[in-house]
């Protein structure tokens, strides 16, 4: 099996933005298009928007994305985007907090969205690693009050189902190969079936996705069947792709792990000094930092000093990082050693 992005032929994107037209900003008429005059035999619009907020783990964004019907199939033209934080999940325990938290990004839409399509330009919210980890039904709690907050406050239409939900992780990814393969012109209706696609590293805060379209040497060898499948039905074709989501090990929550790791080390090591400065390796030689450490088995938070001193350096680290990429095992490891402590 081969990998798309080895020795493949370069592929030039499309120019979406015609005519200078590249955003809101610069945009004469937003109601309007420049590259045509009547919409394509069919099509209801000559315009169209879609906003999608993106709740990820360290803050949500929105993408307002104009459309044009000029063709077959709808035709990017730009992007607005806005972004806030924290995140839906630093709002556990608050549902109207988190819902109201999206507002700037709502009223953002109401600024370039033209009025007369307001209640025809689609939203959804796709929430993502953070909420997935929040405990309970607070993740259930934050995305009804989002959900009761568009209904109420704002006039863009909302589906009943899926409008308002937290992504599988294979969605996820997925949802972030089919944009980058679309802006890339890789997977558009009139692009070649030969055409190969690039794959997808997706690393977020919370989580970190995979994403490729393998290819096979030999014409009758398939991928097997499992959850790593995901069977994507785009532009007309079908796509058999490659996915995997790994919880746990975007780049805010690897960190935490790494800091955790490294206190609990610390605990084990007799307190020296008259100051209680645990020793990071993962942090640069000099630097200081106070980090936040919640323990895993009760919730509750302390904030502890972590110092790189003379030790911190990419050996020592990728030790620690060692140990926290083979998770499961560091855990078994925790839990013996506290029963000798």
């Amino acid at each position: 099996m081969t990998h798309p992005y080895h020795n493949s032929p370069a592929v030039t994107p499309v120019d979406h933005a015609a005519d200078d037209v590249v955003s809101f900003e610069t945009d004469p008429d937003p109601s309007s298009t420049t590259h045509c005059s009547t919409p394509y035999k069919g099509a209801s619009r000559l315009v169209q928007y879609a906003l999608m907020i993106d709740a990820g783990s360290t803050g949500s964004r929105i993408h307002i994305y104009k459309f044009n019907n000029c063709g077959p199939s709808a035709v990017y033209e730009y992007e607005t985007f806005k972004m806030t934080q924290p995140g839906l999940a630093s709002y556990s325990g608050r549902p109207e907090d988190a819902a109201r938290s999206l507002d700037v990004l709502l009223n953002e839409a109401l600024r370039v969205v033209p009025e007369s399509l307001r209640k025809c330009t689609p939203v959804a919210v796709k929430a993502t690693a953070g909420l997935r980890l929040v405990p309970g039904s607070q993740s259930a709690d934050i995305l009804e009050a989002v959900k009761n907050r568009l209904h109420m406050a704002y006039p863009f239409p909302l589906q009943d189902e899926g409008g308002v939900v937290i992504m599988d992780g294979k969605d996820e990814g997925v949802y972030a190969w089919i944009t980058a393969n679309y802006l890339l012109n890789t997977i558009l209706p009139d692009t070649p079936r030969d055409t190969p696609t690039y794959a997808v590293l997706d690393l977020g805060g919370a989580s970190t996705q995979i994403v490729f379209e393998p290819t096979f040497s030999k014409p009758d060898s398939s991928l097997v069947e499992g959850e790593h499948k995901y069977d994507l039905k785009f532009g007309g074709k079908t796509h058999v792709l490659y996915q995997h989501s790994y919880l746990g090990y975007g780049l805010m929550r690897a960190r935490q792990h790494v800091h955790r790791l490294v206190d609990f080390m610390a605990s084990l090591r007799p307190t020296s000094g008259a100051f209680n400065i645990t020793g990071n390796p993962c942090l640069a030689k000099g630097m200081r930092r106070v980090v936040e450490i919640q323990d895993e088995r009760s919730g509750q938070r302390r904030n502890v000093t972590m110092d790189g001193e003379e030790i911190g350096g990419f050996e020592a680290c990728n030790r620690i990082v060692q140990l926290v990429m083979a998770k499961d095992a560091y855990v078994d490891f925790r839990d013996s050693a506290m029963d000798l402590v």
